[in-house]
């Protein structure tokens, strides 16, 4: 509270808050307007309610505020910045963005928000720090309908990649995009993203598809599988990807390089392929593939070790859902919606930051990151 207390111009809110966040961070079943208020001690849910929705306070300049205290108390050499969304399930029409689309929280089509969401990964902890509401365009292009949830009027359609750029816009104006930026196939096939990277000089390891036509040293174009079919035997190594759920996570790898053409100079350019070493029975190993581009001296195991960072941001919104009611919130409003999410992810961060001074301390473990175990160059 006292990292946030600028953003107050009143007593009442900044008060409430801290309410809200120790009844975030009580261990409560559930999290939402009622629960929060009975903790808090008030007899109904209208006082947290309008926190969310009118209370004078700045929600954007918390979120701020957040960022810096993860990055001072996770930051590290070694961190990855991660950019993914997430699904919350809702019922009927009138929440802020809300439609039947596709979600990986339940993994189909499902009446759903979705948020797009930056973390920051690092050997010291994770933690979220930024997020963005998407809004379809069944929203955008319907105004008296974003009016009905709040949505200001000069907020237009953006696509998930263009939210992710908008928060690492952030991250860089605030002077802390210092590192690798990894994220899945919806990022690393969009051109955009790519540029706005390469242009700020700031290395990637994207997920993309087997279908991605990629651009070979000589000129020549070839589809990602077909690259991959392309390496030897010889050619591939097993490294671990980090600690998983269920141990470590090996697979086989191997690199090929890629045409450098609109990348910074001394930057390389690499097509990085993962197999299964155990497919199922009847099945050949099922390969992911991510494109690449950093420093020209970058070792394999740099790449593999950030592509292995993109499963952090999971983990945060585990956490931060299960620990500090991220989804259990109450509320249509757009800008509720970004008060809940913002308050959810500085109590989950408070978290992390909790468990990485006790591992400083030598009372717990520090977050597992893959440490590169050889220095071999990305120049296959």
């Amino acid at each position: 509270m006292e990292l946030i207390a600028g953003r107050f111009g009143r007593v009442e809110p900044r008060r409430r808050v801290g309410a809200y966040l120790r009844g975030l961070l009580a261990g409560l079943e559930r999290k939402n307007g009622w629960t929060l208020a009975e903790h808090a001690g008030a007899v109904s849910p209208d006082g947290m309610q309008r926190l969310l929705r009118t209370a004078g306070w700045d929600v954007d300049g918390v979120r701020d505020d957040l960022r810096g205290y993860v990055l001072n108390k996770l930051g590290d050499p070694a961190g990855v910045f991660v950019v993914d969304e997430t699904g919350f399930i809702k019922k009927g029409v009138r929440s802020a963005g809300v439609q039947r689309q596709y979600t990986g929280t339940t993994g189909k089509v499902d009446n759903c928000q979705l948020g797009v969401f930056l973390a920051y990964a690092s050997p010291r902890g994770r933690a979220l720090i930024d997020r963005e509401l998407y809004l379809p365009k069944s929203w955008t292009d319907d105004r008296s309908r974003c009016a009905a949830a709040g949505v200001p009027d000069g907020v237009g359609f953006a696509t998930k990649p263009e939210l992710g750029l908008a928060m690492l816009e952030r991250a860089l104006a605030a002077g802390v995009l210092s590192g690798w930026v990894t994220a899945d196939e919806a990022y690393g096939q969009n051109r955009a993203f790519r540029d706005w990277l390469a242009a700020r000089a700031v290395p990637f390891v994207l997920a993309t598809r087997s279908d991605d036509l990629l651009t070979c040293p000589d000129g020549r174009r070839h589809e990602a599988k077909a690259l991959a079919a392309l390496a030897g035997p010889h050619s591939w190594e097993r490294r671990s990807a980090g600690d998983g759920a269920h141990g470590e996570r090996l697979y086989d790898w191997t690199v090929l390089t890629l045409d450098t053409t609109g990348l910074p100079d001394g930057w390389g350019h690499w097509l990085l392929v993962r197999r299964q070493i155990n497919p199922p029975p009847g099945k050949d190993p099922e390969p992911a593939f991510y494109r690449c581009a950093g420093p020209v001296t970058t070792p394999v195991p740099e790449l593999i070790r950030v592509a292995g960072a993109r499963w952090a941001i999971e983990e945060c919104f585990q956490t931060a859902k299960n620990e500090a009611g991220l989804d259990q919130y109450q509320v249509r409003d757009y800008r509720a919606w970004y008060a809940h999410i913002t308050l959810a992810m500085l109590a989950a961060a408070y978290l992390a930051a909790t468990r990485a001074q006790e591992a400083e301390k030598g009372d717990l473990q520090p977050a597992a990151m893959t440490t590169p175990a050889a220095t071999t160059t990305a120049t296959a």
